[in-house]
């Protein structure tokens, strides 16, 4: 089963959302999907410096 999702709105400076897109675009995602995956990483990530 798929996680849900919810819609979230947030500013985001007009540099890292260029980035983000460029990023998104070379990586055949969209901005959305890039985003998300970013931050779960991030998330991954602080969850091993925690322990």
């Amino acid at each position: 089963m798929r996680p849900l999702k919810q819609k979230v709105s947030v500013t985001l400076d007009e540099d890292i959302v260029k980035r983000v897109k460029e990023l998104s675009e070379e990586q055949q995602r969209s901005f959305s999907q890039y985003i998300n995956l970013v931050l779960t990483e991030h998330l991954k990530h602080l969850e091993q410096t925690e322990k």
